[in-house]
């Protein structure tokens, strides 16, 4: 099994072998993604009765963006599964044992970029591999981009977006109480990401 850091080497190694094999990759460079102010948020129908919330966190992995031109842009990234959480301790601790997400067989949770088409101004679609309890999946995220410009506090170029998709538990592998708790889970991401400061 691949530990997180060799994950980020090898997949950070890709991208680069990426930029370097296509000029139309060049443009786009390292962006740093900031796990203070990305967050994952997951939601589910429970019994027909409530629409339950819960988050996922410690998000980090490799961005390349291109500013000019997001469709140039690829990102890889991997979430802990044991950081999974509704804020009830014991359905936690069910979510990341043997019955659902095997926290312990499966650490990660990672989704590597494919293809990104702009849809229309500020609007994206990020397809690529998503990949949940050992199971790996195509999936597109719907992508809207917030904001690009100069961090105020860093004073450097950033960008943020918000993410959607949805996506049936079932296909990775964790179906109990389908379908009494959906099996639909929909997925809404926040990110920033900011440019490394020049000379660093």
């Amino acid at each position: 099994m691949h530990t997180p850091h060799a994950t980020t080497i090898r997949n950070g190694a890709f991208l680069a072998m990426l930029a370097l094999a296509s000029g139309a990759a060049i443009a786009a460079e390292p962006y740093q993604i900031d796990p203070n102010h990305t967050q994952i948020e997951y939601t589910y129908n429970h019994l027909g009765f409530s629409h339950i919330t819960g988050h996922l966190n410690k998000v980090e992995g490799d961005f390349l963006f291109d500013a000019k031109d997001p469709t140039k842009s690829s990102i890889q990234v991997h979430v802990p599964i044991s950081t999974i959480t509704v804020g009830v301790p014991d359905l936690d601790k069910e979510l990341v044992g043997a019955t659902f997400f095997e926290a312990d067989k499966f650490p990660l949770a990672s989704f590597q970029s494919t293809a990104v088409k702009s849809l229309a101004p500020g609007k994206l679609a990020v397809t690529g591999d998503l990949t949940i309890h050992g199971v790996t999946r195509p999936v597109t995220l719907d992508v809207t981009i917030n904001k690009i410009g100069m961090h105020p506090m860093r004073g450097v170029a950033a960008a943020g977006f918000d993410a959607t998709a949805t996506i049936k538990r079932s296909e990775f592998g964790v179906a109990l109480y389908v379908p009494n708790v959906s099996d639909e889970v929909t997925l809404h991401i926040t990110m920033e990401a900011f440019a490394p400061k020049q000379g660093k």
